[in-house]
């Protein structure tokens, strides 16, 4: 049994009311998946809507074995509106990253939830409408910026301070960019080169010129 405030508590849904949380948690069924376990994959048809309670799921569209990262979606994230409210099968493929905990609803549960609380159609709605914008944002990178300017905005987005956390193998990294790794290697000795940013052991940089690595971000 799913706690109605456990939802609630997800970044992102503070907003939901108590009422909609509890019809949500009664029509919601626990799922668990474990590193790497694939939660759905394109073309198959809808499981039902998938609420990210912990972990991290990828979501990528690949052809003839390389791989493109669409969203990641951590706790608060949702997965599955796609089949559910239009039909045919799933866009893409999802898999967990690291061992995650979801709730998944059915469609005929989440219609359960709907009738009982209309008001949810709307926070569901709003939920979708800044995915959309999200994924216009990231089309937007990869057709517009190079490969250098995007590594240098993700490095920027996942600064602490002067310390930055590349978080992923090369390989994956060049999944979330939209390119190959090779290009990912060459991008980042062309930041080293800039001075912009500096090796800072396994997986990490450190920042030396955040104003330049701006720069190199917008250009």
């Amino acid at each position: 049994m799913i706690d109605g405030n456990r939802i609630r508590a997800l970044p992102g849904w503070a907003d939901l009311d108590a009422g909609s949380a509890r019809a949500l948690a009664r029509q919601a069924t626990a799922r668990r998946f474990t590193a790497d376990q694939v939660l759905f994959t394109a073309g198959s048809e809808s499981r039902g809507l998938f609420i990210v309670l912990e972990g991290e799921v990828k979501v990528v569209r690949g052809r003839g074995g390389r791989q493109c990262v669409i969203h990641v979606e951590g706790p608060g994230g949702t997965l599955g509106e796609v089949p559910l409210f239009a039909g045919g099968g799933y866009p893409a493929t999802a898999i967990a990253t690291r061992p995650t905990a979801c709730a998944v609803l059915t469609v005929t549960g989440l219609r359960g939830a709907l009738v009982e609380q209309p008001e949810l159609g709307f926070f569901l709605l709003h939920r979708m409408a800044n995915r959309v914008r999200e994924l216009v944002t990231r089309l937007d990178r990869v057709a517009l910026l190079d490969v250098r300017a995007r590594l240098a905005s993700y490095l920027l987005e996942r600064s602490e301070g002067t310390q930055a956390n590349l978080g992923r193998s090369q390989a994956a990294l060049a999944e979330e960019l939209g390119t190959v790794r090779e290009v990912v290697v060459r991008a980042l000795r062309g930041l080293y080169r800039t001075g912009a940013v500096q090796p800072s052991g396994r997986g990490r940089v450190a920042i030396r010129d955040s104003a330049l690595l701006r720069r190199l971000a917008e250009s």
